[in-house]
């Protein structure tokens, strides 16, 4: 059995107004003596201004390399092909357009938007600050490469910016190293770091792990405080649905590196089409059904590389079908207005779609 169907782009494009950054067709695969391994294989994005898209999928599924690959910090030996288009300037000036994928990623304009344009809060901030340098002075080093050359200003900007993301007694802390700071007073650092430069698109790479459930929330309002404050558009990583439901606007299921369902966050929550998706919700505990077993997925992420051809989801799906799943690559199909599947019965609910499943 041949299946053909035509690849729907996503309903907009870097030409629209509203939209800040466009990915299409972006893969990153790692060339290995094993192999090739396929960390993120074809996603298409959209990140529009002032609005929060949120990228949610188990461990492995290719989230954060995705993430990696909009800035060009990829590790070698992964390669980054596709489209990465970023819409520069503004205002005034005629935005330009500009394909992050083929600029050198160590090149000076790469290096322009990396940390200015577009910024980044990382998973583990402890790792990612270096231990030997002060907070203040690697706040004021992003400063100092994208907003001014003076460093009594750079510091003060530095000290300003710790305020805002509520720093306690930020003069201190501005000279204290990351190993002196609480967990939470790390996170607020990497925040500060991040928003330090004024970034048209904020990537927040799983900003809460490891942080106590009240700091959680604590940090979750401070960006969405930001955010609205700033404009800043926010790529949220999780694997949590509930923050999920609580931050974003528009939402990417991602599956073995693909994206498997892209729609608004009512849409998701409400009406899935995906049995991933679906899945996933139903594994969420509940007030209602407390009593209840909690759903699992059989099974696990398969390994990204020498897969066979058909849907990434096939030996855990229980509506595939043989002959038709296995066969070919799936697209994403447009079964709505904005919203996006890529599975062959999306449309069918008694088969993989319908809310109600």
């Amino acid at each position: 059995m041949s299946i053909e169907l035509p690849n729907r782009p996503l309903a907009g494009s870097i030409e629209d107004d509203d939209v800040i950054l466009q990915a299409t067709g972006l893969k990153v695969h790692f060339h290995l003596d094993e192999g090739r391994l396929k960390s993120v294989d074809g996603v298409d994005l959209l990140i529009r201004k002032g609005k929060t898209l949120g990228i949610v999928g188990e461990s492995g599924c290719g989230k954060s390399v995705t993430s990696q690959a909009l800035l060009r910090i990829v590790p070698k030996p992964g390669r980054v092909e596709g489209e990465i288009l970023l819409k520069r300037g503004g205002g005034e000036a005629k935005a330009e357009v500009v394909d992050l994928a083929k600029l050198d990623g160590d090149g000076k304009e790469i290096r322009s938007v990396r940390g200015g344009e577009i910024a980044m809060i990382f998973q583990e901030p402890m790792k990612a600050f270096s231990p030997i340098h002060t907070i203040g002075n690697q706040i004021m080093e992003a400063i100092l490469l994208h907003r001014t050359n003076d460093k009594k200003e750079a510091r003060e900007i530095a000290l300003e910016t710790l305020a805002s993301v509520g720093m306690s007694n930020p003069k201190q802390r501005l000279d204290e190293y990351p190993h002196q700071l609480s967990g939470g007073m790390r996170q607020r650092a990497m925040i500060a770091m991040a928003l330090a430069s004024h970034p048209k698109i904020l990537i927040a790479d799983e900003p809460t792990t490891a942080l106590d459930v009240t700091v959680q929330a604590q940090v979750l309002m401070l960006i969405n405080r930001l955010k609205e404050k700033l404009g800043t558009s926010v790529v949220f990583i999780t694997h949590d649905l509930g923050v999920i439901a609580e931050m974003s606007d528009e939402v990417a299921v991602m599956y073995l590196g693909k994206v498997v369902e892209y729609t608004d966050v009512d849409t998701l929550f409400y009406g899935p089409r995906h049995p991933y998706t679906k899945a996933l919700l139903h594994s969420i505990p509940s007030v209602a059904h407390r009593n209840a077993r909690l759903e699992s997925i059989e099974g696990s992420v398969p390994y990204p590389m020498n897969l066979p051809a058909g849907c990434g989801f096939y030996s855990r799906c229980p509506k595939a079908q043989a002959g038709a799943c296995n066969v070919a690559d799936i697209p994403l199909i447009k079964v709505k207005d904005n919203h996006y599947v890529r599975c062959l019965f999306a449309e069918d609910d008694k088969t993989g779609g319908g809310a109600g499943q």
